[in-house]
Parts: C-alpha cells; structure tokens; sequence
C-alpha cells in the first residue's frame, strides 16, 4: 500500500477553530473509511506549513501509516518495525538516538528479536517463552562438526535484549497497537562479569615514554589525564582545545563509519580540565603536526593526509597493547585492552590512592550517576581495605605483641 499523508483542514469547534487531518483506514472487512485526528488551534499554527510540522512532531503519520496493509492479528515483525519508525524518528522519539546507537539498535530488533519472534502473533508470545530463549542465548550454538556457530552471550548482552524487547511492546501500547507487554515480568541478570584492566601511573609513564611518535605519546597522555572516551578524542578539533581557559570542550564523538555524532549523554557534553603540563604537551603537538588549523583534527591521520582522525583500533592493535603488556599490564590472551583501560585507570586511582572525592571523579569522567563512578570504574584497592583494617584493630586496642 502506498504510503498516505493525508490532508489537512479547518474546522470551527468550541475551543476555536482547529486544524484536523483526515485520512483513511482499512478496516477487518477490507472496506476504507475516512478517519480524522486532532492536530491544533489555528492561532497556534497560523500557516498550513505550521500545521505540517506539528503532524511530524506529533508523529501522527508514523501511527496512521503502520500496518495499513495487515488485517487481522499483528505479526511481532510488524510491531518491531512501528518501534524502529518511532524511535529512530527524531521527530517523534522522545529519547532520539544517536548516530552511534542507531544500526546497534536495528541490529538487535532484526537480528535478533524479529530473527525469532517476527512471525509469531505479538499478543500471542507467552513471558515463560521469552525468558526461556533469553536463558539459552547463555549457551553456545554448535554446527554438526562441532564448531561453534554462535558463542555464548554474556548477561549485560541478553538484559539488553529483554529491555528492547519490552520497550517494543511498550511503544505499541501507547500506540494502541496492543493492549499488554509480555515482557514486563521476564527477569534477566544485568551484572556484568567484565572487569577492566587497570594499569598503574608507573606503568602509563612506561608506556608513554616507549611510544617513539609525538602523536601517539600525546594521544595517550591527553586520554590518561582527562579521561576522554576513544570516540570524544578522536572527534576534537584544535578549536576545541581552549587555551586561555585552561580546558578541552566536549561537543561530538566520532561515530562508526565517519563523521561526528552526538555525545554519548548529556553528562558528556561539557568540558575537561586541562592541566599547564598536558597544555604544554599540546602544545609541542600543535607546533609539529602538519595539521594545525582550528578546523584539523587534534590526532589527525597522517596516513589519511589529516582528512579523518587516526584509527584507534589500529594503534591499540599495533602500539598501545604491546606496550601495556611490556610495562607489566597483566592483559590476558583474548581480553580487551584499549584507551578505554586508561579511563578506568585514571577513575580508580583518583579514588583508592589520591583519596579525591568521589563527586570530582564523577565530574572529570562526566558520568551522570556517581553510582556508574563508583560501581563500575572503581575497583576494590587492597591497600585501603588494610589500612581500614588497622585503623580498626587500632582502635581495639589490640597490638602485634598481643597477637599469639
């Protein structure tokens, strides 16, 4: 069926006069009726242009437009794809996604939720179904030979799943698409048994002073003081870097595929501080790169002749791995290691050994939860929790002498 827009109209009621767009709709017998929906006042949307922006952000197409040609029950295939419309509308969506998020998220509903689901009744899949595929996505998937065809994922991966299979019906339900959420009692573990690997202030100064680039050294030294995500790094511009204010403005990462996207929250666009020694490193880069406007990339591609930022999976792979792992970095075959590390790193030792206060950490990592500070980014330090330890024995009263 041919995508319909619909028509708008005047039409005089007790508020005032009011723009209304009709439409039409199928109903089960097949026949087409005229429909109508309540747009605004005309003295809110003088011009009918206005009226038109108002239908988009209400997102009133989307809704009339989904699943015109179906009749009869709805396929959860259909539902998912309304969801996907809504959400990657950022007209519509109340949280409008990334650049970053949008294929993750079109991966997972296709992928994976329609993948299994799509051709079921949407209303018709039962929670004990749903909870028992989320439970055997824990187990890898063999082929014939024995070789592993699908690996096992992990908690964190599956929660993510269930959530956006329930948003999916949730977004149906306000859309009276369907009438209840399957989902919504399905229960799932969410606690990752990721662990990041933290390296020691003596260990970045080794790693830093084994890089022989003046880019990659200055890359390295700029993540492991302010904390920058990879992609926040890889987008800055010279103009970002605010001399006179002694800071680094965060307004953008750089998204998969090329170009600049969004910050990861809200939380994250802001600022970082910049100390007159990392300032003064910066400097030294700003002088020698060939690629020096306010406009260049701070760690510009050479390779690429400044046109995109370096790549970081490269340099990770080829530079800053083996270097952790010749500056004593405990990283075992098959784990993940990456500026990312440096992040943690940072976070951890601010709180366990510099004894900052957990409110500054929060704010040099821009997290918008202290929780996601403190539960995730920092570690358990054996050296506190001795120390803890003594100061309580202490105050016992109780000495070595007295220990038999």
């Amino acid at each position: 069926m041919a995508y319909q827009r619909g028509s708008l109209k005047q039409v005089g009621r007790k508020e005032g006069l009011t723009w209304i767009l009709r439409y039409r709709v199928t109903k089960a017998d097949g026949s087409r009726v005229e429909n109508i929906a309540t747009v605004g006042l005309v003295e809110d949307f003088p011009r009918e242009s206005d009226a038109w922006k108002e239908v988009d952000r209400l997102g009133i197409l989307v809704k009339i437009n989904a699943d015109q040609a179906q009749v009869g029950p709805l396929k959860f295939k259909r539902l998912a794809e309304f969801y996907l419309k809504v959400e990657l509308d950022p007209n519509v969506a109340v949280r409008p996604k990334s650049k970053n998020t949008r294929p993750i998220l079109e991966h997972n509903v296709r992928d994976w939720l329609v993948a299994r689901w799509g051709n079921q009744v949407a209303e018709e899949i039962k929670p004990l179904e749903i909870q028992a595929w989320l439970k055997s996505l824990r187990s890898p998937v063999l082929n014939g030979d024995g070789t592993v065809r699908r690996k096992a994922l992990s908690w964190s991966t599956i929660s993510k799943l269930r959530g956006t299979m329930s948003r999916i019906y949730k977004i149906g339900i306000v859309h009276e698409k369907v009438k209840s959420n399957p989902v919504e009692n399905v229960e799932t573990q969410s606690k990752s048994a990721y662990k990041a690997i933290i390296v020691s202030p003596q260990q970045t100064l080794a790693i830093l002073k084994s890089l022989v680039s003046v880019l990659h050294f200055t890359l390295v030294l700029t993540v492991a003081a302010t904390a920058l995500r990879a992609s926040e790094i890889l987008s800055l511009r010279w103009s970002d870097i605010k001399w006179l204010e002694n800071r680094i403005q965060v307004s953008k990462r750089w998204a998969h595929g090329g170009g600049d996207g969004d910050t990861k929250t809200e939380a994250s666009d802001g600022y970082v501080a910049m100390h007159p020694v990392l300032a003064y490193h910066l400097r030294q880069w700003h002088r020698e790169t060939p690629y020096a406007k306010d406009t260049d990339f701070v760690f510009a591609s050479l390779k690429m002749r400044g046109r995109v930022p370096l790549s970081a999976c490269a340099f990770v792979k080829d530079h800053l791995r083996p270097a952790a792992i010749a500056a004593g970095a405990e990283v075992p075959k098959g784990y993940r290691f990456g500026l990312h590390n440096l992040r943690h790193s940072l976070s951890n030792w601010l709180t366990n050994k510099a004894k900052v206060e957990p409110k500054t950490v929060q704010g040099m990592l821009r997290h918008s939860k202290i929780e996601t500070t403190m539960n995730l980014y920092t570690q358990d330090d054996n050296d506190n929790k001795v120390e803890a330890q003594g100061k309580y024995l202490e105050a016992l009263g109780v000495e070595s002498k007295d220990v038999q």
